[in-house]
């Protein structure tokens, strides 16, 4: 049984990291814009609230500070593509990584109102490892699905508290607190029939 377990998590598929770095190209794609460019993409509250510039409550997550932060958050990224990637649909992780975005935005904007700026993937990738960790726990209650959703939940709480991101000068005060939020409405958003049956890979 723990030989299969382990086969888990030694297991490969080319075709399920086309998403992934698609997403990967993305973001680097988007660190080289010129600095004018770059200007347009972070989360900033004035411009959104009172200019209107919606698009940066997208965009703010796919740029970063820098290459150091990039880095970090697309070793992160490749961290949960090799544990998650075959969990779902491409479908399924597109409606993962839009629910992320759209409940960090929200806390940010509710809960956070003394942020005036963000950039990075950090939110949006709780959500998305919290979603393969649920996948998992659905699926196969073993011994190595528990260490690493104890694992990750540990890395969760002491996000929260301190800054796990050393590579980044500047710490966002409570992005964790907001990243613990999308990590449970993703979970109960996978915990509903209709989300179970429409976004699992290999389920009709």
């Amino acid at each position: 049984m723990h030989r299969l377990n382990l086969a888990r998590l030694a297991r490969f598929d080319v075709r399920s990291w086309y998403a992934t770095l698609g997403l990967a190209a993305l973001m680097i794609a988007l660190q080289l814009l010129g600095t004018v460019e770059r200007e347009f993409l972070p989360y900033d509250r004035s411009a959104i609230l009172a200019d209107g510039e919606y698009a940066r409550l997208v965009s703010a997550h796919f740029y970063h500070y820098d290459f150091a932060h990039l880095a970090w958050n697309l070793a992160g990224l490749a961290l949960v593509a090799w544990l998650f990637a075959a969990e779902f649909s491409t479908r399924g992780w597109a409606v993962i990584l839009l629910a992320s975005a759209a409940v960090v935005d929200l806390g940010f904007l509710v809960l956070e109102p003394q942020l005036e700026w963000y950039v990075g993937f950090s939110g949006v990738l709780h959500g998305l490892a919290a979603a393969g960790l649920v996948a998992w726990l659905m699926r196969t209650r073993d011994t190595i699905t528990a260490i690493v959703a104890a694992v990750y939940w540990v890395f969760v709480e002491l996000d929260t508290w301190i800054n796990l991101e050393p590579l980044l000068d500047r710490r966002v005060p409570g992005a964790g607190i907001v990243a613990t939020i999308a990590v449970i409405t993703v979970v109960g958003f996978l915990a509903s029939n209709f989300a179970t049956r429409w976004i699992f890979a290999g389920i009709e």
